[in-house]
């Protein structure tokens, strides 16, 4: 079966396009700038970009299988051609489709939905990857400000990925959403402590007013819709993100990842 995977240089698509090659699928990739992929070896790397509906007419033909994210581009945009994605995707012969889906519903989900295709639709209630932005005040200053304060059931990037690769080789795809979650529910205050133990030194969790929420948010470069949105997000969070769900071991057969696993993983990421 050959594959191509968007978005294959990604947080994700990168563990999908291992993931996929060690299960001894053909792969296809499909990046902006072949050139700077690194990508393992025997991985078939393509120019392209889903917002260029004939890049991926030609990088998709021969393929079995897609995976899709809804959002592409230089700077992210939410994809507004998915019927014409769906209708080269349909064209090509592909029989399944795994999509990693955004806040928002874009134009790629309603074709999917009027499509012969099988597809299902990845929702990861937050990346664990998010702990990243904590990494330069964790090296300079052995601390993590947040005014969210409740527990959030993140998810490792590997085990989204999996799901996806799950879905591709053959998991019950009939448009349904599977949200994905990793196997606990952890408060920032516990993240921390989690990297802490990794990097095995002290730091501390600090909580935010929502003034100074504002300015940390600022210095990140967002705009001030984005501040205010995350200012809401972490004041009102969607309870669906406290929620242990058992997508992952269901659909891959062992537990998910842990925050701490992750935390192993990138310790040198918060070391100074």
């Amino acid at each position: 079966m050959t594959i191509l995977v968007s978005g294959a240089t990604g947080t994700v698509g990168r563990h999908i396009v291992s993931q996929l090659r060690e299960r001894g699928e053909s792969v296809r990739a499909l990046t902006r700038d072949p050139q700077r992929a690194n990508l393992p070896e025997g991985i078939e790397v393509v120019r392209g970009d889903l917002t260029d509906v004939e890049a991926f007419r030609r990088a998709v033909e021969g393929c079995d299988a897609v995976h899709f994210i809804t959002f592409n581009g230089e700077f992210g945009e939410t994809l507004t051609n998915g019927p014409e994605l769906v209708a080269a995707a349909e064209d090509a012969g592909v029989r399944r489709v795994s999509v990693l889906g955004g806040w928002d519903e874009s134009t790629l989900e309603p074709a999917l939905r009027e499509s012969e295709l099988a597809w299902a639709l990845l929702a990861p209630v937050e990346f664990m990857s998010n702990a990243r932005e904590w990494a330069p005040e964790v090296v300079s200053d052995r601390r993590v400000r947040t005014l969210a304060d409740w527990p959030s059931a993140m998810v490792h990037e590997a085990d989204i990925a999996a799901v996806a690769v799950a879905v591709l080789q053959g998991a019950p795809a009939e448009g349904q959403t599977y949200y994905l979650t990793g196997p606990e529910a952890l408060t920032p205050a516990e993240r921390t402590a989690r990297i802490a133990e990794a990097i095995g030194e002290e730091v501390a969790w600090i909580r935010l007013t929502d003034d100074e929420e504002r300015e940390r948010l600022r210095s990140f470069g967002y705009d001030e819709g984005y501040v205010e949105f995350g200012v809401e997000l972490a004041l009102n969070p969607p309870e669906i993100g406290q929620v242990v769900q058992d997508t992952v071991t269901r659909l891959t057969g062992r537990p998910g990842r842990t925050f701490a696993q992750w935390a192993h993983e990138n310790a040198d990421l918060f070391r100074a």
